[in-house]
């Protein structure tokens, strides 16, 4: 049996933390927030999500199920797209919206990515077109973005412009096709610079509820972007 790729590995972990953490804490985790408290049934998503998430990261582990839990997923998240981009009919369109879509996007183009090599151009452009929310919410969340960066770093607000401009312009790359690869290694850079620079600290101090989220956010986020940048190396894919 093939051993999986240290990117698919941690995509797999992720997501059993996912499930996990939906499992002990009764609540919706980062990656499936967004059902209202109006929605009937609600509680029983809570579970279902968590445990989705659990079985399909311990398949992604093993080969002979690596294909059908990553179709799974990507079922699942494109199923959970469709649920937020739908409020964009129930209220005024917002950053918040965006950002949840662009999410979504980007855990779909990972899953895709392991189900096989067929489309893999599609879930590559899918990934890519998420990350451009990511880059929009640098600009519209100046403030609250200016305020994360480190305090040892000078000039935060380019930092910020800066970070908001490179994930728009790897979205782009990744979707036209035009130094694709390195655009998807250099964002799975940033994510993992971002957790480890940004939320590590504010997880170690005096954290809020709203950091947590953000931190398994981001946690999350770079594993799947590992996943999509792997998936430009050459040779035979573990999921193929």
């Amino acid at each position: 049996m093939r051993i999986p790729r240290w990117s698919q590995t941690c995509f797999a972990v992720t997501m059993i933390g996912l499930g996990v953490l939906g499992l002990v804490q009764g609540a919706f985790t980062p990656t499936w927030t967004g059902v209202p408290r109006r929605v009937p049934g609600r509680a029983g998503l809570i579970y279902l999500t968590a445990i989705l998430s659990l079985a399909c990261g311990i398949g992604l582990l093993w080969q002979r199920t690596v294909v059908a839990a990553a179709r799974v997923l990507a079922i699942a998240f494109l199923v959970w797209l469709l649920f937020r981009a739908w409020h964009f009919f129930l209220e005024p369109p917002s950053v918040a919206i965006w950002w949840a879509c662009g999410d979504s996007l980007v855990m779909l183009g990972a899953a895709w990515v392991l189900s096989g090599d067929k489309g893999l151009r599609f879930a590559r452009a899918v990934y890519g077109l998420g990350l451009i929310p990511f880059g929009v919410a640098h600009f519209t969340f100046l403030q609250r973005t200016v305020s994360l960066v480190p305090g040892w770093l000078p000039w935060h607000t380019a930092w910020a412009y800066l970070t908001g401009c490179a994930f728009i312009a790897a979205g782009i790359a990744v979707i036209v096709g035009v130094q694709a690869r390195l655009a998807a290694v250099l964002v799975t850079l940033q994510l993992a610079l971002f957790t480890l620079l940004v939320w590590v600290p504010i997880v170690t101090a005096h954290p809020t509820a709203s950091d947590w989220t953000e931190f398994v956010s981001s946690i999350v986020l770079t594993s799947a972007a590992w996943v999509v940048a792997d998936s430009y190396r050459q040779g035979p894919r573990v999921a193929a």
